[in-house]
Formats: structure tokens, sequence, C-alpha cells
């Protein structure tokens, strides 16, 4: 099945996390990820993408962009532009795109 988690439990000012909250945020993050026994994690913008990699203590940190992939032991991270409204409007992340992202996911966690 899918799931749908967050780095950040809440929404922060400005839709800006501190590091405190990003930091204070991960655990439950972690946990859930823990239970759910996640194979495949598509991260949502580079703010996700640096979560999954602080979560999985990745080292170098490999570069965010549509599309990335970095395999850990234990799962796959796929990036994929943030789905707002700043970013579909402009075209920046088309559908297409979306869904090649989503079909790689699909296909990875087979």
């Amino acid at each position: 099945g899918a799931w749908i988690s967050a780095a950040v439990r809440c929404a922060p000012p400005n839709n800006k996390p501190t590091p405190t909250e990003r930091d204070t945020c991960l655990p439950y993050a972690a946990r859930e990820l823990d239970l759910i026994g996640a194979k495949v994690i598509v991260c949502l913008g580079a703010f996700a993408w640096d979560a999954a990699l602080r979560l999985y203590q990745v080292r170098p940190k490999p570069k965010f962009g549509h599309g990335a992939e970095y395999e850990t032991e234990s799962v796959t991270l796929l990036g994929c532009y943030h789905p707002s409204q700043q970013n579909t409007f402009t075209g920046v992340l088309t559908p297409v795109m979306l869904d090649a992202v989503l079909l790689r996911a699909r296909h990875l966690s087979q």
C-alpha cells in the first residue's frame, strides 16, 4: 500500500519550519516509516529530501532534483519537485513529470 507522511508535523509560520521544528519532528517520521516498512520514499521537495537523508544518515548528501534516486540499505529515495501551486502553475512540475516519479516508485516497491 501507499502511505503519506510528513517531515514536519505542524504548520509553522510562513510555512518555513525552523531547524528545531525539523529536528523535533524527525523521530516521529522515523518511527512511522519503521512501522509501515517503507521500501520507497517519494520526497516531495528539497526539504523532504534533506529530511530523508538525515533520517537515514546519508553522507555525503546526494543532490536533490526531480527524478533523483538514492538507494540506502533499506529504502530507495526518489526526489520529486513539490506539487505546490508555485511549481504546478508555472510548469516547473507537470502532471507527466509527477506521474513518472510515482510510476517509478510503484515499480521499485514491487
